[in-house]
């Protein structure tokens, strides 16, 4: 799949689906993990990065600041682990929202496998409104 799209950015989010697309030989820009598998904690992957971001997300949540860190850590060049201190299970969605064009977005779907994301102008509204549907149960 890499291959044939030859994406902008590949994004991994959670512990288990970045530690085996790593192991892939896969190297994703965007390594976000919070060092827990199925909420047990976990020895942290082994992840090549030339940054290490640190983004407060309470769970069940979008913290504000995921979107700022997200956003910078797709605009520049570096390979990039955010290390998520709470819970990343809804930052695939900042993730697809921010992330340019054409770009890969990878998580876990517990007990089911795994679920890739194609960034395009349909996904990222699609993204959009259902975080704007969480907003507006707040």
């Amino acid at each position: 799949m890499i291959d044939t799209i030859g994406p902008a950015k590949i994004v991994a989010v959670g512990d288990r689906v970045s530690e085996n697309v790593l192991r892939a030989g896969i190297r994703p820009n965007v390594v976000i993990v919070d060092n827990r598998v199925m909420r047990k904690t976990i020895t942290p992957i082994a992840v090549d990065a030339e940054e290490t971001l640190v983004l407060r997300n309470p769970p069940g949540t979008i913290a504000d600041e995921a979107w700022r860190i997200i956003g910078a850590a797709l605009k520049n060049d570096k390979r990039t682990r955010i290390l998520v201190e709470g819970e990343e299970d809804l930052l695939a969605l900042v993730a697809a929202i921010c992330a340019p064009e054409n770009s890969i977005v990878v998580y876990g779907q517990p007990r089911e496998g795994v679920v890739v994301i194609k960034v395009t102008q349909g996904a990222r509204r699609t993204f959009s409104d259902m975080v704007d549907e969480m907003e507006r149960r707040d």
